[in-house]
C-alpha cells in the first residue's frame, strides 16, 4: 500500500510541475544580425534549481547550457543568414521572470548605403541600396516652406545585397531638394546624401492673394500641395488641390504654405 501511494504522490508531482512549467513562457522575436542573447537567468521560486527549463531558436530546442544563472544562446550554430527571421522562446517555471539581457540585438538597424538617386520631372524618385540589415520603412523628405516635410514612404526590403526602390511625389515649382531617411529602435535618423532637382513649371499662385479676404474659397492657378495653419501655429487643414473650401474655419487670419512658398489670408 505505501507503495502504491508513494507512486501516486510521484505521479501528481510530476504531473503538478508540468503544469506549473506550461504557464511561464518568454518569447523574444526580430531578426538574425549575427549576434547572440544573453540571459539573466534566476533561481526557481522553490530554491531548487533554476527558473529556466527549456530554450527553443525557431521551434529547435537548443542545446546550450542553461543551469546557471546566466548564459548565451548561440543562434550561429542555426544556419541563419542575416536579416532571417528568429523567435526566440524561454520556456520557465512559474514564480520566476527571466530577463533578456540584449534584446536589442534582433532589432532591425537602419545600416543602408544608398545610391544613384535620381529624380525626374513627373516626380518619380528612384535610388539603390545595400546593407540593409532588417525591414524598415523608407521616409522621403522634401525641402519646402522652410522645413523637411515627408513627401513619401516606402518599406525597406531588409536584405543586405543591391534593392531596387522607387516612388513619385509631388514636386513644387522651382528647385526640389530631396533625401531618404531611416529611423531604428535608437531613434536616431539616418540619411542618404541630398539630391536637388529643377522644375520648370510656373509657380503656382492663389485668389483672394496674399493678405486677401476671402469667406468660402482659397483657390489655385493649379493643383498644389498645401497647409493652413492658425493664428496660434496650429494646422487646421492639409491636403493637395486647386482649391480650398474654407468655411468650416472660425473668421480670422490664416497662414498658408502651398507650391514652395508660405502667405497668409484673411477668414472673412
Amino acid at each position: 500500500m505505501k507503495k502504491l501511494i508513494y507512486a501516486v504522490c510521484l505521479i501528481l508531482a510530476v504531473f503538478s510541475v508540468k503544469q506549473a512549467r506550461a504557464d511561464g513562457e518568454l518569447k523574444v522575436e526580430g531578426i538574425f544580425q549575427g549576434e547572440n542573447l544573453f540571459i539573466m537567468n534566476p533561481f526557481a521560486a522553490s530554491g531548487v534549481g533554476f527558473c529556466i527549463y527549456e530554450v527553443t531558436v525557431n521551434g529547435k530546442v537548443s542545446a546550450d547550457e542553461i543551469n546557471c544563472s546566466a548564459f548565451e544562446v548561440d543562434l550561429t550554430v542555426y544556419n541563419l543568414a542575416q536579416g532571417d527571421p528568429v523567435i526566440v522562446v524561454l520556456k520557465h517555471k512559474s514564480g520566476c521572470t527571466p530577463k533578456v539581457l540584449n534584446p536589442d540585438v534582433l532589432k532591425p538597424k537602419s545600416t543602408f548605403v544608398a545610391s544613384g538617386l535620381k529624380l525626374d520631372k513627373t516626380g518619380k524618385l528612384t535610388w539603390q541600396t545595400k546593407e540593409e540589415k532588417g525591414s524598415l520603412p523608407f521616409l522621403i523628405e522634401q525641402f519646402k516652406w522652410k522645413k523637411w516635410v515627408v513627401a513619401g514612404r516606402v518599406d525597406g526590403k531588409g536584405t543586405s545585397g543591391v534593392n531596387n526602390y522607387s516612388v513619385n511625389i509631388s514636386l513644387h515649382s522651382g528647385i526640389n531638394k530631396i533625401r531618404i531617411k531611416q529611423v531604428d529602435y535608437t531613434k536616431k535618423p539616418r540619411f542618404s546624401e541630398e539630391i536637388t532637382f529643377n522644375n520648370l513649371m510656373p509657380e503656382v499662385t492663389f485668389k483672394p492673394g496674399n493678405n486677401g479676404k476671402t469667406s468660402d474659397f482659397v483657390t489655385f492657378s493649379r493643383a498644389t500641395e498645401y497647409e493652413i495653419y492658425d493664428y496660434y501655429g496650429k494646422r487646421v487643414l492639409k491636403g493637395n488641390g486647386a482649391q480650398i473650401n474654407v468655411t468650416s474655419l472660425p473668421k480670422g487670419t490664416y497662414f498658408l504654405n502651398y507650391d514652395c512658398k508660405s502667405e497668409s489670408f484673411e477668414r472673412k
